[in-house]
């Protein structure tokens, strides 16, 4: 069995991308929007700059008020579009319920929407001409990349149809040459439809959801939960001890998707960044 490690592939990742940036006048720029006082977003924002500075990226961080009104982001979001110094725009999900989530999303041009949640970057993916590409799938596909495991012709079943992991994980797992399943919560029999895998990818949000008894011998696994449970701690969608001996590749919670998405992120802003110095 092995465990790939996000952490280091990450690290490595990042370490690649400090390297060339050096080598430009101007740093990439990136800005994140923070909306409200959710202490989950606030971590995240704060280690998305962090890793920014780390790699001699620009950060802008912005924080807004949760009671700032649609038009008004709308507004902060094109004036961020039309800044030069900005190659990337984040804006951190989830947001308050009187926000249309998918207008903001879309007011970002395709060329800065590093996340890759646009209707135009999507369907680039999903013809196989992927410009920017959401980052947790992207992440993924490199964590399996990195125990040279041939996708064509696996079966591989993925839990969870979100936009931000199932769907375009999908895309991704097709353009490789898999035979795709995506189980969803009208899903009938999943633990069936599980233990056929090749590979498994858990996006359910479920501590401990996918059981020993889930996975065939073999499969491998990745874990994209993050659940906090009653004592802090965090754990995946995959009972991790239960699961590990039974499988030849498992990636870990935490240490694993988390570490990649951001590094993804990254690389996804240097792509946008380098696109426009081709286009000026």
């Amino acid at each position: 069995m092995k465990i790939i490690n996000g952490k280091l592939l990450a690290q490595n990742l990042r370490d690649s991308i400090a390297n060339e940036v050096k080598q430009y006048s101007r740093p990439p720029g990136l800005a994140v929007i923070l909306v409200g006082d959710d202490e989950a977003s606030q971590l995240y924002v704060r280690n998305k700059s962090k890793a920014c500075v780390e790699v001699g990226f620009y950060s802008d961080q912005i924080h807004k008020s949760a009671n700032i009104t649609e038009e008004e982001l709308l507004s902060e979001v094109n004036r961020l579009n039309e800044n030069q110094t900005i190659d990337g725009i984040l804006v951190q999900l989830p947001l308050p319920s009187h926000i249309d989530s998918n207008k903001i999303i879309e007011a970002i041009i395709p060329e800065k929407d590093v996340d890759g949640f646009s209707s135009e970057n999507v369907g680039k993916l999903s013809l196989n001409k992927p410009f920017i590409s959401p980052c947790t799938p992207k992440g993924i596909m490199k964590m399996i990349a990195s125990i040279k495991y041939d996708l064509k012709g696996k079966d591989c079943v993925i839990i969870g149809a979100s936009n931000i992991v199932g769907r375009p994980m999908s895309m991704e797992l097709l353009n490789a040459g898999a035979t795709v399943l995506v189980c969803h919560k009208h899903t009938k029999d999943i633990t069936d439809k599980v233990k056929t895998a090749d590979v498994v990818i858990a996006a359910a949000g479920v501590a401990h959801l996918v059981k020993e008894d889930w996975v065939k011998e073999g499969a491998v696994v990745i874990d994209v939960g993050i659940n906090r449970l009653k004592d802090g701690s965090l754990t995946g969608d995959v009972d991790f001890n239960a699961v590990k001996d039974k499988v030849s590749a498992i990636s870990p919670v935490p240490g694993g998707v988390g570490p990649m998405t951001i590094a993804v992120l990254l690389e996804n802003t240097l792509t946008a960044y380098k696109a426009r110095l081709i286009d000026s």
